[in-house]
């Protein structure tokens, strides 16, 4: 299986809090919301597009125990995402829990990217991260990481946890796919390709 990182980010990369205030004030974070006021029905289609191709999401333990406890609230019928998140199988990455409460659930103790990596050897098509940047940003870094997905928020906040932000090598990206809504989001997509390429600036007509 691929495993794709899906996530919400601001312009200086923050990834924490996208859809409340109270979401997640871990670390003394007050700054969330930042995601909602440019919600609209393009960034909808397409982030429910992206989940239609998950056949699992891979969590840690602190993301898992946020969704476990807001998903199976969401009663609205008309939802686009509240069906598939709440069945879906969950895979948490965790040495502190022995059990889920979000069915299906499957917890991965020991090793992390051992443990990842041998999900990752099973046929299939994506395990997606959601929210988890720290996993998201271990993974990356041990190259296992296939795929970046990214609603990227035209706002600046100054403080929160970031994505992108791992103590690795460097990652390169090609860009496969992007698309930018009314409200302006920008939903990019991308593919590792190894070790981020780097040169030397030899002046303009190098290049054309």
């Amino acid at each position: 299986m691929k495993i794709v990182i899906t996530e919400f980010i601001t312009l200086d990369g923050v990834s924490q809090g996208p859809g409340s205030p109270t979401e997640d004030t871990s670390d003394g974070f007050t700054r969330g919301g930042w995601l909602v006021p440019y919600l609209d029905e393009v960034f909808v289609r397409s982030t429910s597009d992206w989940l239609d191709l998950a056949d699992g999401l891979l969590l840690g333990r602190r993301t898992y125990e946020a969704f476990a406890r807001d998903w199976p609230q969401i009663t609205d019928p008309d939802d686009p995402y509240t069906k598939r998140m709440n069945v879906l199988p969950k895979y948490v990455v965790t040495n502190t829990l022995t059990e889920g409460s979000w069915h299906p659930t499957t917890v991965l103790r020991g090793d992390p990217i051992q443990a990842v990596g041998e999900l990752k050897a099973q046929p299939g098509r994506e395990l997606q991260i959601h929210g988890s940047a720290r996993l998201g940003n271990a993974l990356l870094a041990a190259g296992l990481v296939d795929t970046l997905r990214l609603a990227v928020a035209p706002t600046v906040i100054g403080s929160g946890r970031r994505l992108l932000d791992h103590p690795g090598g460097s990652v390169g990206l090609r860009l496969v796919h992007h698309d930018v809504t009314v409200n302006g989001l920008l939903l990019l997509e991308y593919d590792t390709v190894g070790a981020a390429q780097v040169g030397e600036y030899e002046g303009v007509t190098a290049f054309v």
